[in-house]
């Protein structure tokens, strides 16, 4: 049932809804004609970001499933900037979310960059809109002004939480005369605008994610619409966004849905068409908290600046709370698109593992193609002094090496300086490399230098034979196996792991190849001291 008070503010004519100003307060202009876009079956979605700090991984999420969904259904995705919060918003964090959004390479059908039919797409060149629509409510009953100050509201709650009722709005301006509302006008005492809530009525939505989902509006009081300096409140400014850009499904996380509430009411008030709701669930760190600063990186550019690929976050960021119903986990983006549908979201929270992230980063380095790892890679290797130029022979053979032991492209660094480096000494205090070196390492150390001083050894590494070589050492010593290869592997690697020996070696006299790195003459002076060393 709609409280409509005296009928002050249901009788009154657009040019009386005009004259309802105070220091600060609403003064309408000129009107606009305000429409809602017919909707002719395309879905419209928007992603809707406060440019406040960092676009976080929940929001990047948000981002990509509404892309997602929009991209799957041929539908429009619509950049909307809700800076209506401005101490904090700025636009440098505006430029820096946009950013973040085309490195993920995420695009936009409309926004504020680009434009639309139903712009502007910031909140702050909208406000002629939302004072527009929020005088047709008070002319309409839906709205009426509010003259009680902080400390009468503070006394309401305190009274409410004393009787253990739940906090609302039960002032008198809900009911107030005429003569009362003219009285304080007069007196110019500021106040702001309220949505009168229609009591005893039920609001359900039907969620594309959660299911039925309702609330009582006995359980609100009426809300504030504009502030006592005439600016919108967010539930406010969203209802007739959506409704005015024509968006026909909202897919948004689990902490909107208490908003929805007041959204709908807008909705039905202003006579809108509700779009349809999917609240998605939370994105949780692995101890089961929410997601924060402490628990690392946590928004797109701090991954970025990390060496993540944007594929990778792309595909991880899909399977927070989504998955088509396969064992699948490496996607390119484009299958994505493809499988992408709103029943296959689930209701439960989602952990965010850097674990599986840093394991998914490494699987799409290795599906790029070689010329890609080896400008990326490259780059790296340049940057850290241990290459000249991204292009050498060099560089490319370490890039073959190293790629598939990698899982951020800056790893490459120091695992192309453990390639390079020998340090068998510092090594064999190593208590599992102990067990190999008793196993009569040093037979295994003199038929590699005697290989070395024949020339035989330079002679395979040549020939890309080093697997011969081995092998004659292997019939001479009647060894074979994990016997044969692991202290071959020790003598001219000086480690227990790593990428192929015959490979390594190759780099080693590869065009291009550091100062830094330790050649095979300087392994085989080291192993021969060593050996010595270890026969005594």
């Amino acid at each position: 049932m709609l409280r409509r008070g005296s009928g002050l503010f249901a009788r009154r004519t657009t040019s009386g809804a005009r004259s309802v100003v105070s220091s600060g307060a609403v003064a309408t202009e000129e009107k606009i004609d305000i429409k809602v876009p017919p909707q002719d079956g395309t879905v419209r979605v928007r992603f809707a970001p406060s440019p406040t700090g960092n676009l976080h991984v929940g929001g990047a999420r948000t981002a990509l499933f509404n892309w997602l969904y929009a991209r799957n259904l041929g539908g429009k995705l619509i950049l909307r900037v809700e800076d209506t919060d401005q101490a904090r918003s700025t636009r440098e964090s505006e430029d820096a979310m946009v950013r973040d959004l085309k490195w993920l390479g995420l695009d936009w059908d409309e926004g504020p960059d680009c434009g639309g039919p139903y712009g502007p797409y910031r909140q702050s060149e909208r406000q002629a809109i939302y004072k527009q629509l929020a005088m047709q409510l008070v002319e309409e009953g839906h709205a009426y002004p509010c003259f009680c100050t902080d400390k009468e509201l503070t006394m309401m709650k305190e009274e409410q939480e004393a009787k253990k009722l739940p906090p609302k709005y039960t002032g008198k301006w809900a009911t107030a005369s005429e003569e009362e509302v003219d009285a304080e006008m007069a007196k110019g005492t500021p106040f702001v605008y309220r949505f009168r809530v229609p009591e005893g009525e039920r609001i359900e939505i039907d969620d594309m994610i959660r299911g039925k989902v309702g609330w009582d509006t006995d359980t609100l009081g009426d809300f504030v619409l504009l502030r006592s300096n005439g600016l919108p409140v967010y539930n406010f400014c969203v209802a007739v966004d959506d409704a005015t850009m024509g968006i026909t499904h909202v897919l948004r996380a689990e902490e909107h849905l208490p908003n929805t509430l007041r959204q709908a009411l807008v909705y039905d008030a202003l006579k809108f068409p509700r779009p349809k709701f999917g609240h998605m669930s939370l994105i949780l760190a692995p101890d089961r908290s929410k997601l924060s600063k402490r628990h690392g990186a946590t928004s797109v550019g701090q991954f970025k600046d990390q060496g993540y690929l944007n594929k990778t976050m792309i595909n991880y960021l899909s399977l927070l709370g989504w998955n088509d119903g396969t064992e699948q986990e490496i996607y390119e983006t484009e299958e994505l698109v493809k499988v992408f549908s709103t029943d296959r979201i689930n209701k439960s929270p989602a952990v965010f593992d850097v674990v599986k992230l840093n394991w998914m980063n490494g699987q799409h380095i290795r599906l790029l193609p070689e010329e890609e790892q080896v400008a990326m890679i490259g780059a790296v290797l340049v940057n850290e002094g241990l290459a000249a130029s991204a292009d050498s022979d060099f560089v490319k053979k370490a890039v073959k090496l190293c790629a598939n032991g990698i899982e951020l492209v800056e790893d490459a660094a120091k695992e192309v300086r453990d390639i390079l480096a020998y340090d068998l000494a510092g090594n064999v205090s190593d208590e599992k490399m102990k067990k190999v070196l008793e196993d009569d390492f040093g037979e295994i150390a003199d038929a590699v230098i005697a290989g070395f001083e024949s020339g035989e050894l330079a002679a395979a590494i040549e020939a890309n034979d080093f697997k011969k070589f081995v092998n004659g050492i292997g019939k001479t010593l009647d060894r074979k196996g994990k016997r044969l290869f692991m202290p071959v592997r020790i003598a001219l690697t000086g480690r227990m792991q790593g990428p192929d020996v015959g490979e390594v070696l190759d780099l080693l006299s590869s065009e291009g190849v550091p100062d830094s790195a330790v050649g095979l003459e300087a392994r085989v002076a080291a192993l021969k001291a060593e050996s010595a060393a270890w026969a005594k």
